[in-house]
């Protein structure tokens, strides 16, 4: 009984065989382009190739459809360089090209790569890119007053950024004419005092696009002063000027996008800018109000009418204090007047002979006790009213309560 495979088994040993088998890797078929397809997305570039009596389905991955120097349209004759594969989702075998250049112009593909290694031996590809200026105010154009190219950049502009100002630089841009007449242009325009340079023209065959990919159109976008951006042909047609440009563009129309900004989101910015700086002119202002309130405040405090203001205060407040102590001084005082003049009062003798006491005088002296007396003496009684003199006839000495 045979083996029983799965398809993936089956596609999978087919697209090894056909990968590993030199008789068809490397080589290179002839055919008419046909059912082209470039996926916007991956990059990759699909396609048939067909003769008079069979078809052959075929892919170019991104990386090597960029880098095709012509446009590659239905009806084309070709030859596709590469190595057959198979596709195993669908059990489809292609060519997997990597290389592509329309039939009969070998000899012209090779010399054009030629001259790209020469120039990129030159440095003219590598040399370091200009920024585009972010608010041009005037834009030069090198392409052809009547083409389409000239229409798609103005129609953007004046919807994107009126306010800039188009300078066209008419040039020839296909024909044995052309190189020179692109080249005078870009001279031109570099000295125009433009802020940036667009080199466009709309797509075509790779003989019309021919002009682009000649050394002195390359020259002359590397020799420019000004930002320059390519943009010819199709979003899939690479130029030689396309690498020494500052910036590539896929269309006329994306060329006019890239060098000027949209009006519109620029007024959104301005009036967020203008909102920004109200709120921080306001903040600085209520800030320098603080301060000067605080300066107010310092300057008052220290000025000399706030001195003297303070010092009659402090004045007025010693004063009151003075006032209020010497009055209660004032009072103590007078209340110890009062005590010692009511003690004096009572100690003054007449006062106290109103009382019915006597005061006893004996040789013009005070006699304050009985024991200085004896009978005989002769003795003074001053009572209240007057005086009597009179002689001692006893002197009783003990209680002074006895009588």
């Amino acid at each position: 009984m045979n083996k029983i495979y799965t398809v993936s088994t089956v596609n999978a040993a087919v697209k090894a065989k056909l990968s590993s088998d030199p008789s068809l890797q490397g080589i290179a078929v002839k055919g008419e382009l046909m059912n082209c397809s470039l996926n916007s997305a991956s990059g990759h570039f699909y396609f048939s190739l067909t003769d008079s009596r069979a078809s052959v389905r075929g892919v170019m991955y991104a990386q090597n459809a960029k880098r095709l120097r012509f446009y590659p349209a239905d009806g084309v004759s070709v030859i596709a360089y590469g190595g057959m594969g198979l596709y195993e989702r669908d059990g489809t075998y292609q060519i997997i090209a990597t290389q592509m250049v329309p039939d009969g112009r070998g000899s012209e593909a090779a010399a054009l790569e030629a001259l790209k290694e020469k120039l990129a031996a030159l440095g003219v590809f590598s040399a370091p890119k200009k920024p585009l200026p972010r608010y041009p105010e005037k834009i030069a154009v090198v392409t052809s007053p009547t083409g389409a190219a000239i229409e798609d950049v103005k129609k953007v502009i004046r919807g994107r950024y009126p306010i800039v100002k188009l300078a066209l630089f008419p040039a020839v841009v296909q024909g044995a004419d052309a190189p020179a007449s692109i080249s005078s242009a870009l001279y031109e325009a570099d000295r125009s005092g433009a802020d940036v340079i667009i080199l466009t023209r709309g797509g075509g065959s790779a003989e019309d696009l021919s002009a682009f990919n000649t050394e002195a159109v390359v020259m002359a976008v590397y020799n420019c002063k000004t930002p320059v951006i390519s943009a010819v042909g199709h979003e899939i047609d690479l130029m030689l000027c396309d690498f020494a440009a500052d910036v590539r563009a896929p269309t006329p129309s994306g060329a006019a996008l890239m060098a000027t900004p949209d009006i519109e989101s620029m007024k959104s910015e301005v009036e967020a800018l203008r909102i920004s700086l109200k709120r921080a002119a306001e903040d600085k202002l209520h800030r320098l109000r603080e301060s000067l309130t605080a300066c107010q405040y310092a300057l008052n405090a220290f000025s000399v009418e706030e001195k003297i203001r303070l010092r009659r205060a402090e004045l007025s407040s010693l004063s009151s204090g003075i006032s209020a102590s010497a009055q209660m001084k004032l009072k103590g005082a007078k209340m110890e007047l009062e005590r010692l003049h009511d003690l004096l009062l009572s100690l003054n003798p007449e006062n106290v002979l109103s009382r019915g006491y006597a005061m006893i005088y004996k040789g013009g002296g005070v006699v304050g006790n009985a024991g200085s007396l004896k009978a005989g003496d002769e003795i003074k009684i001053v009572m209240s009213g007057g005086n009597a003199d009179a002689t001692v006839n006893k002197v009783n000495q003990g209680d002074i309560n006895e009588i």
